[in-house]
């Protein structure tokens, strides 16, 4: 049961994750490789100032700052300096690995002893691994709503029509730069945000804790789109969140198969490989039960 519930809390927390690469992946129509990078630096931002005794709040905001900075660069170097989005994300990645070096001092640091987000006399009280489900669900309740309120104002329809046709978008008075500018800043924001938590909820912050966090997200979007069929986009939002719960939950069942947690990349690719298949292979069965029954038909 504690195993469950840990999965349940792990998923919470990585849901923003998923919700930060919603922005660009879903509606702006592109995969940002930045995010690769922000994550481990809203970890390490987040514990650097924990470290050094600043409040975790605080802390915790300045992760967030942090990683809207470095969307910020990503979007200079795409809109303003026409480099592909994709090298452009790449770019910002590396670079920041040199910067979460210069933050932490070293590859990697420790909070042991250090007041978290998760050390509040509350969260302390429950009973194990719910403080990660109560924070997260706390928090993601929060972005989620924020970001279904942002994208009912008339700025977030703006950042909407950008990422549907760019074209017909600048048509209508639309500064389509801007839009994409803003949803670097905000995906990465996210991201940055989720960093910052799961490095609170891991007690230390590494600078290879990024590598594969890509492939994290997506499986948390493309499984809660499978999972849950045709939704409005208010509901993707919500089942982004659920869908990384259900793939916390996979990798859990996989686990207590017996395999190592060194092949966690690998089935997370495996996952998310086969949850993209799974439209073309409803075609393909949809296909063949015509012709089957064509078949049968003529004998």
């Amino acid at each position: 049961m504690n195993l469950v519930v840990s999965a349940i809390g792990q998923g919470l927390l990585w849901a923003l994750l998923g919700l930060g690469l919603y922005l660009t992946f879903r509606i702006l129509n592109f995969a940002d490789m930045t995010v690769e990078g922000t994550f481990p630096l809203g970890a390490a931002v987040a514990v650097a100032c924990i470290s050094k005794q600043m409040n975790p709040y605080l802390s915790t905001l300045m992760a967030l700052l942090a990683g809207m900075l470095a969307g910020l660069i990503t979007g200079l170097l795409y809109t303003k300096g026409k480099i592909p989005i994709l090298l452009a994300g790449i770019l910002t990645m590396t670079a920041i690995y040199s910067v979460n070096l210069r933050i932490m001092g070293g590859s990697n640091i420790s909070l042991l002893g250090k007041k978290t987000l998760f050390t509040n006399q509350f969260l302390h009280s429950l009973p194990q691994y719910f403080d990660s489900v109560i924070l997260g669900l706390i928090v993601v309740i929060i972005i989620t709503l924020l970001l279904i309120f942002f994208l009912k104002t008339d700025y977030g329809q703006a950042f909407i029509a950008t990422g549907d046709n760019p074209v017909m978008a600048k048509s209508l008075g639309i500064h389509t730069d801007s839009m994409v500018i803003v949803g670097l800043m905000l995906s990465n924001g996210i991201v940055a945000l989720c960093g910052a938590l799961i490095a609170q909820n891991n007690g230390y912050a590494d600078i290879n804790m990024g590598i594969g966090t890509i492939v994290i997200a997506l499986a948390s979007i493309i499984i809660g789109e499978v999972a849950f069929g045709e939704l409005t986009l208010n509901q993707r939002l919500m089942a982004v969140s659920l869908g990384s719960i259900i793939y916390r939950l996979i990798l859990l069942a996989v686990l207590q198969l017996g395999f190592s947690a060194n092949d966690l990349n690998l089935i997370s690719s495996i996952v998310l490989a086969i949850c993209m298949m799974l439209p073309q292979l409803e075609k393909i069965i949809n296909i063949k039960q015509p012709i089957m029954k064509g078949v049968k038909k003529h004998d």
